[in-house]
């Protein structure tokens, strides 16, 4: 159990907000220390996973991109985009962003999407402006909420959908996992068994916006009528 002691240590040092790169290395010495292994084998597993991960460092290629169509008035285009749509609302934007993710998502393509390249330029203030054309002025706790929500809209659409496509890492890891412990199947049976839980999650999830429409005519109506008084 001793090489479980990353774990307390990865926690409590998020919880204690210290530096998350340090947190991580020290939980990974400390594990390797507990499994025997020597601190050149240790030092030699950090390299080899820089290594082998070093093309996620391309995100930080496409931020300065997103922050230039910012700069030039992206998320204003989105807006006045929306506005223009009267039968676009919160939950509507939403549920297409939805739709169009799982369904990349399930094609392999998990990279169209995301929160730097669309939640934060596009889908946040997409959603922000079928609110305002419905309701007006939004209050900030409201905008936060919106955004919230488009943020989850994209985890859990990438989530639920990745597991469809089978040739994705998710679905080896579970092949994997399964076999350590007895349990032999193909990763087309893993991919199938995938769909109806994707389906699950999109049935649920669109109910979910729909409430969040509601809700929000709700909460602002009650507020107009506040502030009318």
């Amino acid at each position: 159990m001793l090489v479980l002691v990353g774990v307390p240590i990865v926690v409590i040092g998020f919880a204690l907000r210290f530096n998350a790169l340090l947190v991580v290395t020290v939980a990974g010495i400390a594990t390797g220390l507990a499994g025997g292994m020597h601190t050149v084998d240790i030092i030699t597993a950090f390299g080899k996973a820089f290594a082998d991960n070093r093309y996620m460092g391309l995100i930080w290629l496409t931020l300065p991109v997103i922050a230039l169509l910012e700069r030039n008035g992206l998320k204003e285009q989105a807006r006045n985009l929306i506005s223009r749509v009267h039968a676009a609302t919160t939950g509507r934007v939403l549920m297409l962003y939805f739709v169009i993710r799982q369904v990349t998502a399930a094609l392999g393509l998990t990279s169209l999407g995301g929160h730097a390249q669309m939640v934060r330029p596009l889908i946040a203030p997409m959603a922000e402006a079928a609110a305002e054309s419905r309701h007006g002025s939004l209050p900030d706790e409201v905008r936060q909420q919106i955004r919230a929500n488009a943020s989850a809209v994209d985890n859990i659409a990438v989530f639920f959908g990745e597991d469809i496509f089978i040739a994705i890492q998710s679905i080896l890891l579970i092949k994997g996992f399964l076999e350590q412990n007895g349990i032999v199947v193909e990763p087309l049976q893993v991919s199938v068994w995938a769909i109806p839980t994707a389906i699950a999650a999109l049935v649920i999830h669109c109910v979910r916006l729909a409430l969040l429409d509601h809700n929000l005519s709700r909460g602002l109506r009650s507020l107009g009528q506040g502030a009318a008084q």
